[in-house]
């Protein structure tokens, strides 16, 4: 078998062209590995991880067009073997469970990139699972929290973009009184005093995105 054929084939997805840049550099200096595609939104990923098979996928989940938690299920759902990393911004835990349950294998913060990302890499090619200490005691610390449901969260994801009771409730299609309700029990699931605070509860632990 020839030395290419034993490289750790990497695809790499984020819309920041330094960042994608930044990996290239820091791979192409390793000897087992190698970039074989890029690209900066959600629907290339799916398309260029179908033209290539890569062994490996770093996969940001802010992107433009599809989502990357949305391309992670697309590539999983045709692919159940993809081996996907994570690398994303975003700590909330709500974010890291999602990507944990669609079949992400790793989930890491692109501020350790350059310390952890080649070992992570290699880990999860070799089958195993990586999660850095930081988000294990954020999972650890909101492990009994009341989740939010599918109908709370669209109801602050309306309040985030600022609009008041009477507004959500003409968006969702719902009464004024059915909003209220919800966003009683928001304030109380995030333990938060009021429609502000619990929008930035919500945003630090990813439920809602702006």
């Amino acid at each position: 078998m020839s030395a290419e054929a034993l490289l750790i084939r990497i695809l790499c997805v984020d819309d920041h062209p330094l960042l994608r840049s930044g990996i290239t550099a820091l791979v192409d200096g390793q000897s087992d590995m190698k970039i074989v595609a890029e690209c900066s939104n959600g629907r290339d990923a799916i398309q260029q991880f179908r033209a290539h098979k890569p062994d490996i996928t770093l996969m940001d989940l802010l992107l433009p067009e599809l989502s990357g938690l949305d391309a992670i299920n697309a590539i999983r759902d045709e692919f159940p073997e993809a081996r996907i990393i994570v690398l994303t911004n975003s700590t909330g835990y709500v974010q890291v469970l999602r990507a944990l349950r669609a079949g992400a294998r790793a989930y890491l913060l692109k501020n350790l990139v350059r310390k952890e990302l080649l070992d992570t890499i290699r880990d999860v090619h070799a089958g195993k699972r990586t999660l850095s200490p930081e988000l294990s005691y954020e999972l650890a610390e909101h492990a009994t929290d009341d989740a939010l449901t599918k109908a709370e969260i669209e109801v602050l994801q309306l309040i985030a973009a600022g609009n008041a009771n009477k507004q959500v409730a003409d968006r969702l299609s719902i009464t004024e009184d059915t909003v209220k309700g919800r966003v009683k029990n928001i304030l109380a699931k995030l333990g938060a005093s009021d429609r502000t605070q619990a929008v930035m509860i919500a945003l630090k632990r990813g439920f809602i995105e702006v």
